[in-house]
């Protein structure tokens, strides 16, 4: 595998930052999630457009411009040989000193992994996944906006802790009034006597690809598609819940919280957005070659 680092492609073995990076010292950097199906980088555009508006967030200035970074991401797979996978673009603050002021990194840093993921099982999209509510609660708006794709996760990793201490692969994550946030990496969606409902960003929600996919597609099937506020209750009683995310696609939860959901199956609707999304992707986004 070659990994590009500041315009080398280096071999995985070789692909080294900086113990002084500031996204190593300090996850000072944004990153994204990018999926490539049979050639093609499934909504390229608009995950550069997010890098872009998670860079503006946290005062980062580009070097490169967009097409540079797509060349980039693109040439990454080329050079893997890939046609199917999964894109990890890092971009840090760079080389600094020990402080944590931003000032002392004269130059970002620009990273593309390019490799295969399987992040859950591939039964539990045919037989539904069993979740529970973590502990541990999504960091406020107020502290760091959801929408900013930063390196610094732990906060969903504590949950995730949680989540594989009790034998389950994902949780549900409250914020700090007890809503429904999002899960460790993925959306949260819920339907509910014929609507689409999840939690809007000012939740806690990272604003996802996938999401967004999710919501047009329901809309293109008929569903009300419906971003509020939403209590574990809420969960429980819904006809159907499934999670999105651009590792995680869409995938069907059966039960949260020991709680069955709808019949304990994956639901049609579940499926049929599944079903359209698999082939949304395989059809759409920016060619390799």
């Amino acid at each position: 595998m070659l990994v590009h680092i500041d315009g080398r492609y280096l071999p995985k073995s070789e692909a080294k930052v900086s113990v002084f990076d500031h996204g190593f010292l300090y996850g000072d950097g944004i990153f994204e999630g990018i999926r490539l199906y049979q050639g093609n980088v499934f909504r390229l555009e608009e995950h550069l457009e997010r890098l872009e508006w998670s860079a503006k967030a946290i005062c980062l200035e580009l070097p490169w411009s967009r097409k540079e970074i797509s060349d980039i991401v693109c040439e990454t797979c080329r050079r893997n040989d890939l046609t199917d996978g999964y894109i990890r673009l890092v971009i840090s603050r760079g080389t600094g000193d020990l402080g944590l002021s931003p000032k002392n990194c004269p130059k970002p840093s620009i990273v593309c992994i390019a490799d295969k993921i399987a992040l859950y099982p591939e039964a539990l999209y045919t037989q539904g996944m069993r979740i529970i509510t973590a502990p541990t609660r999504r960091i406020s708006p107020a502290a760091l906006p959801p929408m900013i794709k930063s390196l610094n996760y732990l906060n969903n990793i504590l949950a995730k802790i949680e989540a594989q201490q009790h034998g389950f692969h994902e949780c549900l994550m409250l914020n700090e009034q007890g809503f429904v946030a999002e899960c460790t990496g993925d959306n949260v969606f819920l339907v509910h006597k014929g609507r689409l409902l999840t939690p809007a960003s000012h939740s806690g929600a990272l604003v996802g690809i996938t999401r967004q996919v999710a919501m047009e597609i329901a809309a293109e099937l008929g569903l009300k598609v419906v971003e509020t506020n939403l209590t574990r209750y809420d969960v429980w009683n819904a006809d159907e819940c499934f999670l999105t995310g651009t590792a995680a696609e869409v995938i069907p939860v059966i039960e949260v919280d020991a709680r069955r959901i709808g019949d304990g199956k994956p639901g049609p609707q579940t499926a049929r957005i599944l079903e359209v999304f698999r082939r949304k992707a395989s059809a759409e986004g920016t060619r390799l070659r």
